[in-house]
């Protein structure tokens, strides 16, 4: 009752897909999301639905400590849209299952497979404060071997995942700078892109204020 088909065509502008869309925003799943409160059980028959809202309204109330390896690859799966992906790595983030599914997901050759390891990447870099850097540095390499992907939703989250471990804080700026430098010159389209977008980004008198480093 509260979707309104007024919005799908902005939605889609922004390479949402509509097909199973009711035009809820995010802003009123959020609003379900603090009223309902978690249940796993319910969040499992909303992903089934194939709706678009019910699918995010099941990765925002899914129980991460409930979440199973098998139902995460299940839901990877169904992905077709970058936002429903972003929304279900938060989740596989908060269930820890990145050492599992990074690198499994980032070797699929599914568009939106591959895009959810590198959100992961993004958010741990963000969410995951108590973890060492060394975990996410060692991540570094792989986003290089996938630079070169050029497929769109793939290639702009592997700049977001290169850009959060650079803005992490000081110890992981030097050596993602180092990566964005390589990859700008890289011969590769995709990863000169995501190489210079990326030196732009960590080079910017902000961030590097903000980590100690101006």
């Amino acid at each position: 009752s509260l979707g309104s088909k007024d919005n799908l065509p902005g939605m889609a502008r922004f390479g949402i897909v509509t097909d199973s869309a009711i035009g809820l925003s995010n802003v009123e799943l959020h609003k379900i999301t603090r009223l309902v409160k978690a249940d796993h059980s319910r969040a499992l028959e909303l992903w089934q639905s194939g709706i678009r809202e019910a699918r995010i309204l099941a990765a925002f109330t899914a129980n991460p400590q409930v979440l199973t390896l098998d139902e995460a690859r299940r839901w990877a799966e169904d992905c077709n849209s970058w936002e429903v992906v972003d929304t279900v790595a938060d989740l596989f983030i908060a269930a820890r299952f990145e050492r599992e599914l990074i690198p499994e997901f980032a070797a699929d050759e599914r568009e939106f497979v591959r895009r959810i390891a590198f959100a992961m990447i993004a958010t741990a870099a963000v969410h995951l404060k108590k973890e060492p850097d060394a975990t996410l540095l060692a991540w570094l390499p792989l986003i290089e071997q996938h630079s070169g992907d050029d497929r769109n939703f793939v290639k702009k989250a592997v700049n977001w995942a290169l850009r959060q471990i650079g803005k992490r804080n000081a110890a992981c700026h030097g050596p993602a700078l180092a990566l964005a430098k390589k990859l700008a010159e890289s011969e590769k389209r995709a990863a000169r892109w995501t190489g210079k977008d990326a030196v732009r980004e960590l080079s910017n008198e902000k961030i590097l204020a903000r980590l100690g480093l101006a």
